[in-house]
């Protein structure tokens, strides 16, 4: 096997310039599958570093792909990639097995379209399912149209679930639903724009994380490592529903860094996330840590002066019915924000460290807003502030909100009064029987995706899931509303959908005889210009 230098080497790591060097390769393929239930194994024959005449380093490899199979099969000992593709589109994965926690990483997609992955079972060492973008082909190429559901995942020193770190073409439309992560020595979810790539409308929704060091990790760089002068990336329109996870390093807390200037960080939601990390350090400095802004791992940043949540140069977030806590005491603040705008804490709940100048703390931050938080021991939160204003009113384009009393829904629903903390004038109560529903006339000024956010309380322990549907279209199926511990306690779920231009319906449907919750609201996309009053938008109560 001849090693031939490539004209595009420079722009990415030597074993993503390489395709030939592969127990299985394959170009310009149409119609390929890899199915059925046996192994493949590397044996030890596949080396994880840069390979040499006559060595290779991947099982899998195949470029300019079209409709492709990986399915029921075990990738084993894989060497540096167990499986790599580059410009492929149409790609369908159910119950692939990756085991190469003894080599390095498990499937790299790279500029690749229309992709399903579905009850994967990967164990890697180096990263275990990483979408990536780069310039080994000589062209700046897209990816997109990804949904990976009910899937395990693990990497050793890695990452688990990675954007990254090659970003040259843009990422969008993403969807992570399902999906159990056991250690990441690096980060759980992990998404770093570092060539100029623009990252938007990626969605992850029921995940657990254990034992990862970095939980969730953002972070817009400047390497610039792609051909024709790529500019700074951005991330933005970012959404985390009901994630879980435990941390394990105290230095590196979940954290959002972006760039000045375009490469900020914008449109981050995080509805019912909760993290604990270890804890455990004492009071410091709440100056901004050091940043290597060429290198994209978590460590290039310096320990986040919070335990909790550390944010520089972002815009538009929201945290809903979330919390963070740790194992140990921390003399850190939970949240430090720092150069960002619009940023809100809606019920947030922080554990207090003993010695903590504060709980939250902004910094130069336009546009600050925290209601009806708490500590875990139920007191007030701190709030401290320097060089920052704060702001609960309208901020500018913000959802739009439907309440469900002034909403279709079955007949013989009620709109009550008599649990306390709602939106608006009441909320639907249901019959209990699959089919009840609540439906909404919501307006969006263009096409284009979308997140919904539905305003709900379960006082049961059981889940009433419901199925949601978009002009006809279900675009969620048996979506969690799971109970919240009280008829009083409201929370939210989020739902990515499409919406065409104008008027659209928007229809919850519960799929069980138990019925739907409580139904308070529905959070659409904005139909004003930014800092203009609605007249149509109620009050919220």
């Amino acid at each position: 096997m001849c090693i031939r230098d490539s004209p595009w080497d420079d722009y990415q790591d030597y074993g993503h310039s390489h395709f030939h060097n592969a127990m299985i390769h394959g170009d310009n393929l149409t119609d390929i599958g890899f199915t059925g239930s046996g192994v493949i194994d590397g044996d030890g024959a596949l080396i994880t570093g840069d390979p040499r005449s006559g060595e290779a380093d991947k099982i899998i490899s195949l470029t300019r792909c079209t409709n492709l199979t990986l399915s029921g099969i075990t990738l084993r000992e894989g060497g540096h990639f167990a499986a790599l593709i580059n410009d492929c589109d149409n790609v369908v994965s159910e119950r692939l097995v990756i085991d190469t926690a003894m080599d390095r990483d498990g499937w790299n997609v790279i500029n690749t379209t229309d992709v399903r992955i579905t009850g994967a079972h990967f164990e890697a060492n180096d990263d275990a399912l990483a979408f990536k973008s780069d310039y080994a082909l000589g062209a700046k190429l897209t990816n997109g149209h990804v949904t990976v559901s009910d899937s395990y995942l693990s990497a050793g020193c890695c990452n688990a679930l990675m954007f990254g770190s090659e970003t040259c073409g843009d990422f969008t439309d993403y969807r992570f639903e399902r999906i159990t992560i056991k250690g990441s020595d690096k980060s759980g979810l992990g998404m770093v724009s570092m060539d100029g790539s623009k990252i938007s409308d990626v969605h992850y929704r029921d995940i657990t994380m254990t034992g990862v060091r970095s939980p969730i990790m953002q972070k817009v760089g400047t390497r610039k490592r792609c051909g024709n002068n790529p500019g700074t990336g951005s991330i933005s329109d970012i959404t985390y529903t009901n994630i879980r996870a435990n941390g394990k390093n105290a230095a590196y807390a979940p954290t959002l860094w972006g760039e000045s200037g375009g490469g900020r960080i914008r449109n981050v939601t995080f509805d019912n996330v909760d993290i604990t990390v270890p804890g455990g350090s004492g009071t410091m400095a709440t100056t901004p840590p050091g940043n290597q802004p060429t290198d994209y791992n978590p460590n290039s940043i310096g320990t986040r002066p919070a335990y909790g949540w550390y944010i520089r140069n972002a815009d538009g977030l929201r945290f809903t019915d979330s919390e963070v806590r740790f194992a140990a005491d921390d003399g850190r603040p939970a949240v430090i924000a720092h150069g960002s705008s619009d940023v809100r804490f809606d019920r947030f709940t922080a554990q207090r460290g003993s010695n903590s100048p504060s709980d939250l703390l902004f910094q130069s931050v336009t546009g600050y807003c925290v209601t009806g938080g708490a500590n875990t021991s139920g007191g007030a939160l701190r709030i401290g502030r320097t060089g920052s204003s704060e702001n609960c009113g309208p901020t500018g384009p913000g959802p739009r909100r439907y309440e469900a009393e002034n909403a279709g829904y079955t007949p013989g629903s009620t709109v009550d009064t008599n649990h306390t903390g709602y939106s608006g004038s009441g909320f639907v109560n249901t019959p209990n029987a699959v089919g009840a529903h609540v439906e909404w006339t919501v307006t969006a000024t263009a096409a284009g995706p979308a997140t919904l956010t539905i305003g709900y309380a379960n006082g049961t322990t059981t889940d009433r899931p419901l199925d949601i549907t978009v002009n006809g279209t279900t675009v969620a199926t048996g979506v969690p509303f799971a109970g919240t511990g009280a008829w009083t306690a409201w929370r939210t779920v989020v739902v990515p959908a499409a919406l065409r231009a104008g008027a659209n319906t928007v229809r919850a449907t519960a799929t069980t005889a138990n019925g739907a919750a409580n139904l308070d609201y529905l959070d659409g996309p904005a139909t004003t210009a930014h800092g203009a009053p609605d007249p149509d938008r109620p009050e919220q109560g």
